[in-house]
């Protein structure tokens, strides 16, 4: 990859139950592993979104005003020519990095969904109403009419071309939501019987050729939080993260790769910024 690379942060935490997420961005670009890529002359910091803070306003509407800023500031790096990595931020913000994304694409996109969790609850399924558990599902055109049709009319996803790997902590209610449309899902289980590589092999082709693009998300908890802490909802177990780098630096060389997002960083509980710094490292991944 030779463009340059347009740091976007999002900060919002609130999609989740615990708001620590919405320090994220700003925590990360104070960070000493911020310092590691911030001389690099493809990497710029190009501003940080937060969600209005109006009285009266509820979440779901401060949310969408996010997103809606969000996908415009997506789409403005990509008309440049350049390349938005969105940091964030609880995973509601993916409502509005894909929906930019597809716009400026003019069709809908694929995306690798690395997270421990689907993420496909609709206001209907939810157990928690957490926003941060719905945005797959508002990115494929189902959810509160004030988080769709963002950047496109209708779904911003091809699900034909996406992918969600790496899920351990879900509901049926979401796995049958995605699979009646045609997502793909490698959980643990299946990384584990078939293995992380033929897995990864698998997703890619499908994510990647899809006509308009694709991207990748990655939502921290994926990741063994004994190996990276400072995440909004940490599972048990979890990938290496250097299978995650990896995959990133396979992805990173393809022509097709729109953005890449990374989301749910929690400053509250990361470890002598063990997880800041491997937000740098994946960041590096896409760098030449």
């Amino acid at each position: 990859m030779t463009r340059r690379v347009c740091i976007i942060g999002a900060a919002s935490g609130l999609g989740a139950q615990d708001r620590g997420c919405e320090d994220g961005p700003v925590a990360f670009h104070r960070s000493q592993a911020w310092h590691t890529l911030e001389h690099h002359p493809l990497v710029d910091w190009g501003k940080t979104l937060f969600a209005a803070d109006a009285p009266g306003l509820s979440a779901v509407s401060r949310i969408a005003g996010l997103c809606r800023h969000l996908a415009d500031e997506v789409a403005q790096v990509m008309a440049a020519n350049d390349f938005p990595v969105v940091i964030g931020g609880d995973h509601s913000i993916a409502i509005g990095t894909w929906s930019g994304v597809a716009r400026a694409s003019e069709a809908p996109v694929g995306l690798l969904w690395i997270d421990a969790h689907l993420d496909s609850h609709t206001p209907e399924t939810s157990y928690s109403g957490a926003i941060h558990g719905m945005p797959l599902a508002c990115l494929l055109g189902r959810g509160d009419k004030r988080l769709l049709n963002i950047g496109l009319t209708g779904a911003q996803l091809s699900a034909a071309h996406t992918v969600v790997l790496g899920p351990r902590s879900y509901e049926p209610e979401e796995l049958d939501f995605l699979r009646g449309l045609g997502v793909r899902i490698y959980d643990t289980e299946t990384l584990m019987a078939r293995g992380f590589a033929a897995c990864l092999d698998e997703a890619i082709a499908l994510v990647a050729s899809a006509p308009a693009g694709f991207g990748v998300t990655l939502d921290l908890d994926a990741i063994d939080p004994l190996l990276a802490p400072g995440v909004g909802s940490p599972e048990p177990d979890g990938l290496p993260p250097q299978d995650v780098l990896s995959a990133l630096h396979r992805i990173s060389v393809l022509p097709g790769l729109r953005a890449l997002e990374i989301v749910e960083y929690n400053p509250d509980r990361d470890r002598h910024g063990v997880t800041a710094g491997l937000i740098a490292e994946l960041i590096s991944e896409i760098l030449p």
